[in-house]
């Protein structure tokens, strides 16, 4: 979390007068906003892994393992150089415009269509806004920011979400912080688990439990097979909402996690056959929006429970997901903890935690 001493007050300053530039600028939906800032600090991040990778050749006198931006031209002519954030920061407000909006952009959408790891979520990636003075501005603040840790980066991020969550209409997508860090506290993850949250959102579990195994198993990232596991291997998180897919991505990119599964699935609706039993931990908050058709529901959590409350979907699928003396913390509406059925359910009140083991949910 940003604290306010002086650095981190500084930052929160800056990530403050980015978002009002956005706001008298035009772009007054907090999601949009963040979904935009998604898009341009992915494009910094592009950059600074090809320079990363470019110094590391020069280093060792060997060719560019990983080259992010082609060499030559794209298929309207502009230089792939022109592309990279270090080089068009520079130009003047309407240069950069144009490159960003009919290169660069269309560059992010092609490398999503070739199935990139960085480009995955960037498939219908549009610039949301046409002031050359806002995206200069932008820029120009955002390469302000001095993002060169693990732990600014992530935190820049997690007070940029936060304004979602104090924007009022959109707060549904963010579960309070210190609900995410005593769940994964009393779950406490371990460098073994293979962790799962069927509905994401920005992926704020995943991205804590990352945090806690840092901070409680510092070894794990020394060890060459822990550390394969933790970048490639233990965090799945779905959603059906390709902006929260983008931001849900690009939260665990910037907290360090290179290689998450972050996927369009919707998890009530699609058959679980591939990946049941597949997970030692779920971490979730799913969404309660009262009850499906049967015939929209997936057969298999029909199979476990019967019924079309989302609530009773989502721990049956639960129970699917977990393998054998697995373990869950996740957010419930009162009525599965206690037998009762408010009316309050279908507006999206609950207050139930629920922990267990597998099959025993409390």
């Amino acid at each position: 979390m940003l604290y306010d001493d002086g650095h981190t007050g500084t930052i929160r300053s800056q990530v403050d007068q980015i978002w009002n530039a956005f706001w008298s600028g035009g772009v007054s939906n907090p999601l949009s906003v963040i979904e935009q800032l998604t898009f341009l600090m992915f494009i910094k991040r592009l950059d600074d892994l090809h320079t990363l990778a470019e110094r590391k050749a020069e280093d060792l006198g060997l060719p560019m393992e990983r080259r992010i931006f082609p060499e030559g031209s794209d298929d309207k002519g502009e230089p792939y150089a022109n592309m990279r954030w270090s080089q068009f920061k520079n130009s003047e407000a309407r240069e950069m415009m144009r490159i960003v909006d009919e290169h660069v952009f269309p560059f992010l959408r092609q490398m999503g269509e070739a199935g990139s790891s960085y480009g995955t979520h960037m498939k219908d990636a549009r610039l949301g806004f046409s002031n050359p003075n806002l995206l200069a501005k932008v820029v120009q603040m955002l390469d302000d920011i001095p993002m060169d840790d693990r732990d600014t980066k992530g935190d820049v991020y997690e007070y940029m979400l936060g304004k979602i969550a104090s924007a009022g209409a959109n707060g549904q997508f963010r579960t309070p912080r210190h609900i995410i860090q005593l769940m994964v506290h009393i779950m406490a993850p371990t460098p073994t688990d293979t962790i799962c949250d069927p509905a994401a959102g920005t992926s704020g579990f995943l991205v804590e439990a990352g945090e806690y195994l840092r901070a409680t198993h510092p070894q794990m990232l020394r060890n060459a097979e822990q550390r394969d596991h933790f970048h490639n291997h233990m965090f799945h998180g779905f959603d059906f909402d390709s902006t929260m897919l983008r931001i849900g991505a690009m939260n665990m990119t910037l907290h360090g996690i290179e290689n998450p599964d972050i996927s369009y699935r919707d998890s009530l609706a699609e058959e679980h056959g591939t990946d049941a039993g597949a997970y030692s931990l779920i971490l979730a908050n799913p969404p309660f929006a009262g009850s499906l058709d049967y015939d929209t529901t997936a057969k298999d959590l029909l199979k476990i429970v019967k019924t079309k409350k989302t609530e009773l979907l989502f721990m049956g699928l639960f129970l699917r997901l977990l393998r054998t003396g697995g373990r869950a913390a996740v957010v419930v509406p009162d009525g599965v903890l206690f037998g009762s059925c408010p009316s309050s359910y279908k507006m999206g009140h609950y207050s139930g935690l629920s922990i267990g083991g597998s099959g025993s949910f409390m």
